[in-house]
Parts: structure tokens; C-alpha cells; sequence
């Protein structure tokens, strides 16, 4: 008698559109959070590309830098300028070689004999994305370490060699050669062995160990003074319009591709903060609403919830009925929210194992599904229980 009467009560057409919001806003909600759980790590961890904020600055070589060579460096005013703005969180400096470089094989080595002439910078380790330990040089070492971008090793392979009839070198075997290095600059020369031990995919320089360039450049240097032709800049925030406007301003060189890898990954995380908050929008609204619609029908039939309270139903056997009814299209709702949710991160995550190498993330999208089924069911218990003992029991 009393079900019959409450199911007079409901508007259907409003619990549809409550569990289609409702399955709509979680749906989102709970992918997108898990999108980003998941790609997270492929950001920050496992590539290097969305991770960098930093980016190679010269400046640009006109004519007139051409016939004055002196104008391509920065000066220490410069430099402290660049340090000074806003959008720019660090400065590292390219400390470059001034004085001469030949590496060659000898005839007894079991390599193919080359001889050619180098150029060496180097930059503090905190730079550098290859990690060895043997990325260190004491004036006594026998050895100099040295990177190089991986770029010059596939040219080497697909190109030089090709064309010479060389055989191609991979990285573990290129690794295993040593060299000759002579150095010769301030009317003395010294011949060093030599070693690749490191591959970088971020700079594109020819890199040795600070100490052996610092050492170096006393000995077999040119010039006293120190010459920076090339800087590494580090940013707060590489979508800041003011770094191009900054940099055009003052004729300075930017890597553009570095900048705009960087920009994804701003990109993104603003395209996942706007997706949620769309997402949490609608589902903040689908509760409104559900909790607007069953205060109408109450307040509209609330001579017959006064006159039931009045024959003797509690207010709770009363308020039972709507909370079981919004209870169940809560869970219609969510239930198909989360396992389709699961169905999609599957297929992404297929995606994502085929075009990187991708270590899976835990899922929280059940737990955190059910947590908001839960705590919305007993959200609205308790409000739809207060407004019927409001009815039943009137204060005095």
C-alpha cells in the first residue's frame, strides 16, 4: 500500500536523465584520472621528450658577426640578464675548447684507420641525460670520455658509411674503441687515448668531462679569456609568450623544437584539468538536480508524507522508499560507468604498449567508482531522511 502509493510520487523521465548525467560525469571523471595515472610516468619517467624544459640559445650570425667573430659570444652581462627574467629558472654555460683537436686510429688498432679533426664542449653533469661512471677525468687518467649525440651515430651508419664501404658500428660496439686524441694549441701538443661512453639524445655537442676541457684549455689555450658562444636555458614555464618575444628582441637562437616538445606536455595536463572539470561539473549537476527533483516531490506530496506519518509510518519506513529508488539508479549509473571505464583504459593501454616501451600502472578505477557510489548513496539517504523528519516531525 505504502510503495504504491510513493510510486505514484516519481518522475521517470527525471531518473532517466539523473543516471545518464551520472554515468556520463563518472565515466569521464574516472578515465581521464586514470588516463593520467597511467601516462604519467611516459611523461615524466620514461621519455625525456614532455620532461624538458630546456632548450640550446646562441646568437644569430648576421654579416656583421660574420667579419667580427666576437659578436657570436655572450657576455657576462648577458648572461646575468638572462639569469634576471622571470620565465627563466637557470642558466648552465658551454664551455668551449680553444685550442686544436685531431683523433685518429693507429694502423696496429683492429679498426678501420680515420683521422679527422674535432671540436669539444662541455657542460656540469647535472645537464647531461647519459649516466656512466665513466664520466670522469683526473689529470693522471689515462682515458678521455666522451659523448657524443646519438644523431652522429646514424649519420655515421646510414650515410657516411654507406657511402664509403665502412661497416656500421653499433653502441656497444663503437663503445669498446679506443682512440688517439691529439691536442696542440700554445706551441705544445699532447696525445690522449680516448673512449665513447655515452650516447645523448638531448645534446647536440661532442661533450668531455669539465676537468679535462678546464685543464686543457690552461694548458693548450689560445685565449686566456673565456669564450661562451652557447647556453643552456632552462624555463619556469616554456609556453611563456615573453621567451620568443625576449629572445627576437635581442637576436638570440633558440632550439624551437626542444621549446614546443616541452609544450606538450603543458598541453596536455591542460587539456586532462579542463576535461575533469567539465567531468565534475556535470556530475555536480546531476546531483543537484536528483536532490532538486525528489525535494519537489516531496515538498508537492507533503500532505500525504504528513498524513503517513500521521496513521502511525515512521519517518524513516517513509524516507526508506526514496532512498532505495535513488539508491539503485545511483548504482545503474556507476556500474556501467566503471566497466566501461576499465574497457577503454584497456584499449589505450594496448595502444600505448605498441608504440612505447610502457610499464603499466595500477588501476584505481573500481575502488574509486565504488568509493563514489558509497558515499553518494549515503549522501543522499541522510538528506532525503532529514527532509521527511522534517514533514513527520515537526519541531514545536
Amino acid at each position: 500500500m505504502l510503495i504504491k502509493l510513493q510510486k505514484k510520487t516519481l518522475v521517470k523521465i527525471q531518473l532517466i536523465g539523473y543516471i545518464i548525467t551520472l554515468f556520463i560525469g563518472v565515466f569521464i571523471v574516472l578515465t581521464t584520472l586514470q588516463l593520467y595515472q597511467d601516462v604519467k610516468p611516459l611523461l615524466s619517467e620514461q621519455t625525456d621528450v614532455f620532461s624538458d624544459k630546456s632548450a640550446v640559445i646562441s646568437k644569430e650570425v648576421s654579416v656583421f658577426k660574420s667579419v667580427n667573430k666576437d659578436r657570436i659570444y655572450f657576455s657576462s652581462e648577458e648572461i646575468e640578464e638572462l639569469k634576471s627574467q622571470p620565465f627563466i629558472k637557470d642558466v648552465s654555460i658551454f664551455n668551449n675548447a680553444d685550442f686544436r683537436i685531431k683523433a685518429y686510429s693507429n694502423q696496429s688498432e683492429n679498426i678501420p684507420l680515420f683521422q679527422t679533426d674535432l671540436f669539444f664542449e662541455s657542460i656540469p653533469d647535472d645537464y647531461i641525460d647519459v649516466k656512466t661512471e665513466d664520466w670522469v677525468w683526473a689529470e693522471n687518467d689515462e682515458v678521455v670520455p666522451i659523448i657524443i649525440p646519438e644523431n652522429y651515430l646514424k649519420l655515421y651508419n646510414f650515410g657516411f658509411a654507406e657511402s664509403q664501404g665502412l661497416p656500421v658500428l653499433s653502441k656497444n660496439t663503437i663503445s669498446q674503441i679506443t682512440f688517439n686524441l691529439k691536442v696542440s694549441g700554445n706551441f705544445s701538443s699532447e696525445v690522449f687515448k680516448s673512449r665513447i661512453v655515452g650516447f645523448s639524445n638531448k645534446i647536440n655537442s661532442i661533450l668531455v668531462p669539465e676537468t679535462f676541457l678546464e685543464y686543457a684549455n690552461t694548458k693548450f689555450g689560445r685565449s686566456k679569456k673565456s669564450r661562451i658562444s652557447r647556453l643552456l636555458v632552462t624555463f619556469n614555464n616554456p609556453t611563456d609568450e615573453r621567451i620568443l618575444e625576449f629572445f627576437n628582441e635581442n637576436n638570440y637562437s633558440i632550439n624551437k623544437d626542444k621549446l614546443e616538445f616541452s609544450k606538450l606536455s603543458f598541453f596536455f595536463n591542460s587539456a586532462l584539468v579542463f576535461v575533469i572539470a567539465i567531468a565534475m561539473i556535470i556530475l555536480v549537476l546531476s546531483i543537484a538536480f536528483i536532490l532538486l527533483s525528489f525535494n519537489l516531490i516531496i515538498q508537492k506530496n507533503k500532505a500525504m508524507v504528513s498524513n503517513l506519518g500521521a496513521i502511525g509510518y515512521t519517518h524513516k519506513s517513509i524516507a526508506k522508499f526514496y532512498q532505495v529508488v535513488i539508491s539503485v539508479a545511483t548504482l545503474i549509473a556507476i556500474i556501467p560507468a566503471i566497466i566501461l571505464s576499465i574497457y577503454v583504459r584497456n584499449l589505450y593501454l594496448d595502444r600505448l604498449d605498441a608504440l612505447f616501451e610502457f610499464s603499466e600502472g595500477n588501476s584505481f578505477i573500481t575502488a574509486l567508482g565504488i568509493a563514489t557510489l558509497v558515499l553518494l548513496c549515503v549522501l543522499y539517504s541522510i538528506i532525503i531522511l532529514n527532509k521527511v523528519k522534517a514533514i513527520v516531525l515537526p519541531k514545536r
